[in-house]
């Protein structure tokens, strides 16, 4: 029973030490890769004369809590590998071997402690992130790129579908439009080939027309041609089909995924996916705030793994840089993953997971292998 009490006062101990030392490091890195951050706004600022510093600084300012998400697993690394290293230069790891408590007893609250971090930052913090993000595009839209109509969408090559019942019940219509321009209320669309299609995913018509426009939820097709396989293109003039997509549906697939809190993801992707645009983006972006804590608890892990060799072993310099290279190989991967993913080479759950995955299977044969040592 005190051997139990001892073990758990001792990981209590590492894990609060753990837990200043990672803030402390997150808060450095955050803020040095703001004030580079800062400096390339200020270079961009030059070119806009009409753009205040005080503009500038609101911009910076609301893109620290996007960087944070972004820091946090590496935070977690490099603070977990200066704590424990700390640890082991002052024998302290000496002493919690010589009582016989297991690497794995004395890592139980650094990586709880991890994983708190990281539930709090998906869960909580990325509400914060996403709302500052989105206000800090809004701002650099209207002053550093000088578009000052927020409402004025253009989107080009887009697919849309819709429920179509004219023709069979339980249809569907499926839209390539060329370009889309979105002014005021209005969708004005060039170049539209309408699929009709039944529930089978059978093709029964196809339309195509030079322009088009949506306004009060009514599709209006001018100089349409009816192509069947039944008779010769037909000249049907005027084509009106009802319609569930708003501009509001547009503005939505404008929206880029880190500017949605974890909560509004599900939905957002939910309402793309009736719209028939790709959700792919916000899909990853989900799974990636999902996988957050384990992916804190692995580069806690894997930290440790690299740091608490006893000192004197020697060669604690070497291990400590290879630990630092490892983090950041693995930092990369899940980086290229997270790319893989949005160009649709990986599934967003396998592109927002195995990074984690492969990190804990390396951490735990570290943490084994010193185990054993």
């Amino acid at each position: 029973m005190a051997h139990s009490r001892f073990s758990f006062t001792l990981s209590r101990y590492i894990g609060k030490k753990f837990t200043l030392i990672t803030c402390a490091t997150i808060l450095a890195l955050t803020g040095l890769i703001s004030l580079f951050d800062f400096i390339d706004l200020l270079r961009r600022a030059a070119a806009h004369p009409e753009t205040s510093l005080a503009i500038v600084l609101k911009i910076a300012a609301l893109h620290i809590p996007y960087y944070v998400i972004y820091i946090l697993p590496f935070g977690i690394l490099l603070g977990g590998i200066i704590c424990f290293s700390r640890l082991a230069r002052s024998s302290e790891l000496v002493v919690t071997r010589a009582a016989g408590i297991s690497a794995w007893q004395a890592l139980a609250s650094p990586a709880l402690c991890a994983g708190v971090m990281g539930l709090i930052v998906s869960l909580g913090f990325s509400s914060l992130s996403s709302y500052s993000y989105a206000k800090a595009i809004a701002l650099d839209e209207t002053w550093l790129r000088g578009h000052h109509s927020l409402e004025e969408i253009n989107i080009q090559n887009v697919w849309l579908r819709e429920n179509d019942d004219a023709l069979t019940p339980h249809g569907e219509a499926i839209f390539h439009i060329d370009l889309l321009d979105q002014r005021g209320g209005v969708l004005q669309a060039s170049s539209i080939t309408l699929f009709r299609l039944d529930h089978n995913m059978a093709l029964l018509a196809r339309i195509e027309a030079p322009k088009g426009e949506l306004s009060h939820n009514v599709w209006q097709l001018h100089q349409a041609v009816l192509h069947s396989v039944s008779h010769p293109p037909l000249l049907i003039g005027e084509l009106h089909l009802p319609s569930q997509i708003t501009a509001q549906n547009l503005h939505f697939h404008s929206i880029p995924a880190d500017t949605l809190s974890f909560w509004a993801l599900p939905n957002m992707i939910k309402l793309l996916r009736h719209s028939g645009f790709s959700t792919i983006p916000y899909r990853l972006h989900f799974q990636g705030l999902l996988a957050l804590p384990v992916l804190a608890v692995t580069m806690a892990l894997v930290s440790a793994g690299f740091s608490m060799r006893p000192a004197g072993r020697g060669g604690i310099a070497r291990m400590l840089s290879v630990g630092i290279s490892m983090g950041f190989s693995l930092f990369a991967v899940s980086k290229i993953a997270e790319q893989l993913g949005k160009s649709g080479a990986l599934p967003p759950l396998l592109a927002s997971w195995a990074p984690a995955g492969a990190g804990l299977c390396l951490a735990a044969a570290l943490l084994l292998h010193l185990e054993d040592g």
